[in-house]
């Protein structure tokens, strides 16, 4: 961990010279769940103006192609972006290796589109090689605690598991909601096998490179690389691991470990106790995407 906190600034603009590749988070970055932020919008355009590319990348369970319709949906113009990864774009690229597999999905039927044109046959847990977790059934309902018999059982016939979304928690407008990360972390905690297809892993970060070099038309190195997100053991971790800066947001799932919603600057030991999980200080901080 560095000396000093990294500085607080008030928009991108100061890291953008030197760049080639943005890997942007899209909950709690772009957009709350229910609308876009107009600054972040607005700051995103301005980059890919100044000739960089933007790429989303986001912890969703379903692909880019699909998150790309919803973001659209909700306002977020397509103008801001050059393409969306998604860990959903992972969890296919794994179950494409493992055709005739059958699994047992766990979480809700918005994500089924992961399984399309997939040599796949989707059993219950009884039947099941594999579970896909991609959250909870119900997440506006449910607690991982409502999944302990479930998990518990899936232990004791050795399945492993895909967990299709690394996230703890993502940002629903303004509540805070489970996601499959909790479920595999419980998994986990009572011995399950867990791999996880999205940040902070390589997967994701492989996927998005090899997108982003066909656009600029060749490999793009670290150090021009600049990652933008709101996830300190996603965002933060993943770019620490990769050797990319971050431009890390505060007012997203982290917003009450920083007093993000009164905008007070938090003190260094704030700083290194939400910093220490991902044991790597951002290049730089700042309350909202902006420019």
């Amino acid at each position: 961990m560095h000396a000093a906190p990294p500085p607080v600034i008030p928009g991108i603009a100061p890291l953008v010279s030197g760049r080639d590749l943005i890997l942007c988070d899209v909950w709690g970055v772009v957009h709350n769940g229910a609308a876009p932020y107009p600054e972040a919008v607005d700051a995103l355009q301005r980059v890919r103006d100044a000739g960089k590319t933007v790429i989303l990348i986001s912890n969703a369970p379903r692909p880019g192609v699909v998150v790309a319709d919803q973001i659209a949906a909700i306002g977020v113009p397509a103008d801001c972006y050059d393409g969306v990864v998604t860990s959903g774009d992972v969890t296919r690229n794994v179950l494409a290796t493992q055709p005739g597999t059958s699994l047992y999905h766990l979480g809700p039927a918005r994500d089924f589109p992961n399984y399309e044109g997939l040599d796949l046959a989707l059993v219950g847990i009884e039947d099941a090689e594999l579970i896909v977790c991609t959250g909870l059934f119900d997440d506006t309902q449910e607690t991982p605690d409502d999944y302990a018999e479930l998990l518990q059982y899936a232990r004791s016939r050795n399945l492993p598991m895909l967990c299709a979304n690394p996230d703890i928690v993502v940002e629903r407008g303004d509540r805070l909601i489970w996601c499959a990360g909790a479920l595999a972390e419980s998994y986990a905690s009572i011995g399950g096998d867990v791999l996880y297809a999205g940040k902070p892993y390589d997967a994701i970060y492989d996927t998005a490179l090899a997108f982003a070099g066909k656009c600029r038309g060749g490999q793009i190195a670290p150090e021009h690389v600049l990652a933008i997100g709101d996830g300190v053991r996603t965002d933060l971790a993943g770019a620490a691991r990769r050797g990319f800066d971050c431009l890390f947001v505060m007012g997203g799932i982290h917003a009450a470990d920083f007093d993000a919603a009164s905008e007070n600057e938090p003190d260094s030991g704030r700083y290194a106790r939400v910093f220490a999980e991902a044991g790597a200080w951002p290049a730089a901080i700042t309350w909202r995407l902006a420019w």
